[in-house]
């Protein structure tokens, strides 16, 4: 029960860190071009966790463990890469709900297949922590041609294979893996930003809130991993996918945007999922 309650501590921390970290990087991105943005909050965290490692005297990790923290942080590149540009073409509204499902879906499919199913109370859950991860991120008026689709797709997967992959990571480790995935992620989006001849780095006046959202990414994947270490993937992996509750409610409150019905709905879905996980 102790390292299942720890799970659940950890994994809502990590929606907590994540859902703030996406409000601030989205805030950037309304002044800057997205992939410096993502680039730049990648350098801060790069900086910050190899910082902590060694304050940490954490131990050098296998090479094994290196490369699952390289492959997870590849994962993630391509699903940043795949999910804004399945917003710039398609719509917000069915998108990202696609995205957001598979994120916690593709974990679930394989802890069922590795660990095999939980029980009945947290399998009810499991679905509806999945519905609300589809209200809370659909904003009204989402209507027509589902474009980017196949994209949104390929994000999901993306999102959800780094959930799988730095879960995998030895016990006792947790900052040099992560920092070896925030170096091969920073590496791919320097060399879409060269490809794509667009500026490094972001404006002096959004570096601060860049810093912010990077910052916050870090203490995500970290709540991430220890709630991995914790007790089952899947669990965390649900929880910390509840991040989309955040960035609305901070949405509403700072940005003064509306919540929908059905934000609100998934919102109270998902307040309700987390004891029923929690058993």
């Amino acid at each position: 029960m102790s390292n299942n309650l720890g799970t659940v501590a950890f994994g809502l921390a990590a929606s907590l860190s994540w859902g703030a970290g996406d409000f601030s990087g989205g805030l950037a991105t309304r002044r800057a071009n997205v992939f410096s943005v993502v680039f730049a909050a990648h350098v801060t965290g790069l900086v910050l966790l190899i910082a902590l490692a060694l304050a940490r005297s954490e131990p050098v990790p296998s090479a094994l463990d290196i490369v699952w923290g390289c492959t997870a942080g590849l994962a993630g590149a391509v699903g940043i890469v795949a999910f804004y540009r399945a917003l710039a073409i398609g719509r917000m509204g069915i998108n990202a709900p696609v995205t957001g499902v598979l994120t916690a879906a593709v974990p679930v499919l394989f802890s069922a297949f590795t660990i095999g199913l939980p029980h009945l109370i947290q399998l009810v859950g499991f679905v509806l922590a999945l519905l609300s991860v589809g209200l809370i991120s659909r904003p009204a008026g989402a209507m027509g041609r589902p474009e980017g689709l196949g994209l949104a797709l390929l994000a999901g997967l993306g999102f959800g294979s780094f959930l799988i992959l730095i879960g995998q990571v030895s016990h006792g480790v947790i900052f040099w893996p992560l920092a070896s995935a925030r170096l091969s992620s920073s590496l791919f989006m320097l060399a879409i930003i060269l490809t794509r001849r667009q500026e490094v780095l972001p404006k002096k006046t959004v570096i601060p809130i860049v810093h912010l959202a990077g910052t916050l990414d870090v203490a995500g994947n970290a709540f991430f991993v220890l709630a991995a270490h914790a007790g089952r993937l899947d669990v965390a992996a649900i929880l910390s996918a509840l991040y989309p509750a955040v960035t609305v409610l901070l949405a509403g409150i700072i940005l003064r945007e509306r919540v929908t019905r059905l934000q609100a709905l998934g919102i109270l879905s998902a307040l309700v999922a987390i004891p029923l996980i929690s058993v």
